[in-house]
């Protein structure tokens, strides 16, 4: 028996069948399709071509035997058409169907109770990572970018430090000169020095002493006045 069918018969599928399914849908399934599951028909009365349904990552695919078992039909639904997914257990097996968004309702009976579970299961599976994948997306292309933007510049704040208080301090002089025209007169000296990303870390700075009760409210809008005027 071939390795690609063992997995299929692991419900009491018809070994036959599987085989004769899985060497037809070699030749239909799309780039990185997979089949996850093969439930097959088991009527009461001996079936020599059972119906088999296949469940892939990306549909639903219903296998018909035809002529004597010599061709096959198929028809899929792709799980973007499908809107809803059922089974009913019957005392001879059970019936697993399946409504598209366009209101068809498309059925097969006779499905081992076992597999029937497993498909419908399966489907159920799809159809959450289908809707949950969608929403997913929209997250990580628009809104995640800028949670983790927000997130690094918040980090940032939280673990700046002021490592050079000498610098940024204001100097009293022996005159007893007022403390923002000393201030003032140290940052226009060294101002037009700096980078841009230097000036606005030294407004930071200044932000902290406010807030940290270092200088007054008129000393900090000062020196923001300062620092503005050279970037």
């Amino acid at each position: 028996m071939k390795e690609q069918i063992k997995k299929f018969l692991n419900e009491e599928q018809d070994p036959k069948a599987i085989e004769k399914v899985t060497s037809k849908l070699q030749d239909i399934l799309m780039r990185n399709e997979e089949v996850g599951y093969i439930a097959v028909q088991k009527k009461p009365a001996l079936t020599v071509l059972p119906d088999s349904i296949v469940l892939t990552n990306k549909r639903i695919i219903i296998c018909q035997p035809k002529n004597l078992g010599l061709s096959m039909s198929f028809i899929d639904y792709t799980w973007d058409d499908i809107d809803g997914t059922f089974v009913k257990e019957n005392i001879l097996g059970s019936e697993f169907s399946f409504s598209t968004k366009t209101d068809m309702q498309v059925s097969i009976d006779y499905i081992p109770k076992i597999q029937a579970r497993k498909i419908f299961t399966y489907a159920k599976e799809q159809l959450d990572i289908l809707k949950n994948g969608v929403a997913a997306s929209v997250i990580t292309e628009e809104i995640a970018p800028s949670l983790i933007q927000e997130s690094e510049l918040i980090e940032e704040m939280e673990t700046e430090e002021v490592t050079d208080f000498a610098e940024i301090m204001p100097v009293v002089s022996n005159y007893a000169e007022p403390i923002i025209e000393n201030t003032a007169t140290s940052t226009e000296k060294k101002s037009n020095e700096l980078t841009q990303d230097e000036l606005f870390a030294k407004l930071q700075n200044y932000k902290k002493l406010l807030d940290n009760g270092l200088i007054l409210q008129g000393e900090y809008d000062a020196l923001k006045k300062e620092i503005l005027s050279y970037m």
